[in-house]
């Protein structure tokens, strides 16, 4: 997730380019950089690290253009550095592009464009698009972005920039998002509302297929054939800070509905166009070792912890070989039994996170190979892990993990699957139907998303509670304990997370009249079992906030209230199960006046013991 900027006008453009993008800074801070005409040449400032650091290497400087394109980078491919940064260049300095999102075949066409006599400079996805501009550009930029998407497969939204025609610039979106300011006598282009409230007001929020031509006086906006669209303008009435959120009341909901983008990226060029097969082409470990391990070692902390305990249940079912699930702030201090024949799987958000970084040292030390699951390019644990499959959740600002954890069990479920694959434990069809429900799986997160009303009702009525239990058997567990995780971090209620069947050793001594329990039913085997928990605590007048699956109304029958999920594999409940979570933490602390985004005594990156 990246921030784009585009201005083209009478004012100077270097100054409104760099305030857009410190206003969409949110969206990613591993480099920054511009692109401007000046004296019948494109002229490119770009810098690794903050924006600061690319005004400190302006140091005042500021070009004379009116027309040019910005860009602050979240790395996806390619290491956070000067190079990498975009905006990139053709071979002739003819085309600068900035883009957002991720070309799923730019290796194919990098190797394309090689064989036709182009010289990449960086690493990234990215850089065929200027040279795909430059293989076919015939004097129009507008055929030229046409036939260029057509041979893009994956998400962008995109902006070119060309000497031959500096009077406008073109822009194109395909699943991610792009924003049109409209002003008088200039126009801006824009990743997301707030680096245009300073200048205009009115928009064109670009669609999914749709170009946008920019002059001084005039925005076209085509669609991908070139048939020219009547926009509705959409005037914002949001405040500053408000618009910086996408006009949600806080940051963590922002990226609650961030979701089903965040999961369509992360299985981004990670499934065979048949559908047939995961491929990651991040895991690099020979067959003959993959054939040899007997043991996989999953070891992180807190919310990431709980996505390693779905990942247990998911490899040894898929993979059919032994899992341990650790603590990482545990692992490293009982001498654990790993040697050369394990697999290690770090799990990460921000690849910092000091416990977790200990454990991937020991692992090495022990001579196993690692494998880190991480959401940030360059970080410690990539850089120190043997492979690494980047979770592509964009930036979280909420401290609260919710896009992020949800891009960690998928990519449990990718992991899985191609141990799965390579060892020879599932069927083509067994793994090709978990294929087709997992890319289904972000419409149903959507459609989760899209209907709160019953959390919101449930809210009102338990908000004062100080005391919430959750419960659930075999993968509810896991989900039930971030669950309760994500409700006592941002609203302080106490909550326990309990496996449904511990209950009567012990728990239910806590149990008492309207005391909240939330229990998940996802697991059509464990229906039963799950239900006689159920009976057990409204025996004890607690009121139950059940989870399920369509197809378990049942369960209404003996609950208080029920919120639904889509029907999808038994598998990959946990996906969809922990959304209504999420959103339950949300209201109730909203409810309760806490500080959502920033709760006390927590920190977003734990880089301390």
């Amino acid at each position: 997730m990246c921030g784009i900027v585009g201005y083209l006008g009478g004012r100077q453009a270097a100054p409104i380019l760099l305030e857009g993008l410190q206003k969409l800074e949110y969206r990613g801070y591993d480099s920054a950089g511009i692109a401007v005409i000046q004296n019948n040449a494109i002229e490119i400032l770009k810098k690794s690290g903050k924006l600061a650091q690319l005004r400190a290497q302006m140091n005042g400087y500021m070009p004379e253009s009116t027309a040019g394109i910005g860009h602050t980078r979240w790395a996806t491919h390619g290491r956070p550095n000067d190079v990498n940064a975009h905006p990139h260049l053709d071979c002739q300095g003819r085309f600068a592009v900035v883009h957002n999102g991720i070309i799923e075949n730019y290796l194919t066409l990098r190797e394309w464009l090689i064989s036709q006599g182009h010289v990449f400079r960086s690493e990234t996805d990215t850089e065929v698009l200027p040279h795909l501009l430059e293989e076919f550009y015939m004097g129009d930029m507008v055929e030229t972005i046409q036939r260029v998407i057509k041979k893009v497969d994956g998400s962008y939204a995109m902006v070119a920039l060309a000497l031959d025609e500096p009077n406008r610039l073109v822009a194109a979106r395909h699943d991610s998002p792009l924003v049109v300011g409209l002003g008088e006598g200039e126009n801006f282009l824009a990743s997301d509302i707030p680096a245009l409230l300073k200048h205009t007001r009115e928009t064109y929020i670009l669609e999914d297929g749709e170009i946008a031509v920019l002059t001084r006086q005039d925005v076209e906006v085509l669609d991908h054939s070139g048939r020219r669209v009547d926009k509705k303008v959409f005037h914002v009435k949001w405040e500053a800070a408000q618009a910086e959120k996408g006009g949600y009341d806080h940051f963590m909901l922002k990226e609650i509905h961030e979701q089903p983008r965040a999961l369509k990226d992360t299985l981004s060029g990670r499934i065979a166009q048949d559908g047939s097969r995961v491929i990651l082409n991040e895991i690099n470990i020979p067959q003959e070792q993959l054939q040899q391990i007997n043991k996989v070692v999953i070891t992180a902390c807190g919310t990431a912890f709980h996505a390693g305990l779905v990942g247990k249940n998911v490899i040894e079912t898929l993979a059919g070989i032994p899992v341990e699930a650790d603590i990482a702030s545990e692992l490293r201090y009982r001498n654990p039994l790993i040697d050369a024949n394990s697999l290690v799987i770090v799990i990460s958000q921000s690849g910092e996170t000091a416990d977790t970084l200990a454990a991937l040292r020991e692992a090495k030390r022990k001579g196993a190979r690692v494998i880190a699951v991480t959401n940030v390019v360059d970080s410690s644990v990539a850089r120190e892990a043997d492979d690494v499959l980047y979770t592509w959740a964009g930036p979280e600002i909420a401290v609260a993990s919710t896009k992020a954890y949800i891009t960690q069990l998928l990519s449990m479920y990718l992991l899985g699957l191609y141990l799965a694959q390579n060892r020879g434990t599932l069927k083509d069809r067994e793994i090709a139907q978990i294929i087709t429900d997992l890319r289904k799986l972000p419409d149903k997160v959507a459609s989760i998303l899209e209907n709160g009303t019953n959390i919101k009702e449930f809210v009102r009525e338990h908000c004062n509670c100080e005391n919430a239990f959750f419960i659930g058997r075999g993968l509810d567990y896991a989900v039930a304990m971030e669950g309760s995780l994500k409700l006592k971090e941002i609203s302080y209620i106490h909550a326990e997370a309990y496996a449904a069947g511990e209950l009567k050793h012990g728990t239910l001594a806590l149990i008492v009249k309207d005391v909240p329990v939330v229990a998940l039913v996802t697991q059509q085997a464990l229906y039963d079992k799950t239900v006689s928990n159920i009976k057990e605590v409204k025996a004890r007048e607690a009121t139950v906030l059940a989870v399920a699956t369509r197809g378990l109304e049942e369960v209404s029958k003996v609950a208080d209230e029920v919120l639904y999920i889509p029907r999808t594999h038994q598998m990959l409940t946990p996906i969809l199960a922990v959304v209504p979570l999420q959103l339950l933490a949300y209201y109730m602390a909203v409810s309760r006046g806490c500080d959502v985004d920033q709760p006390r005594n927590l920190a977003k990156s734990v880089t301390v013991e």
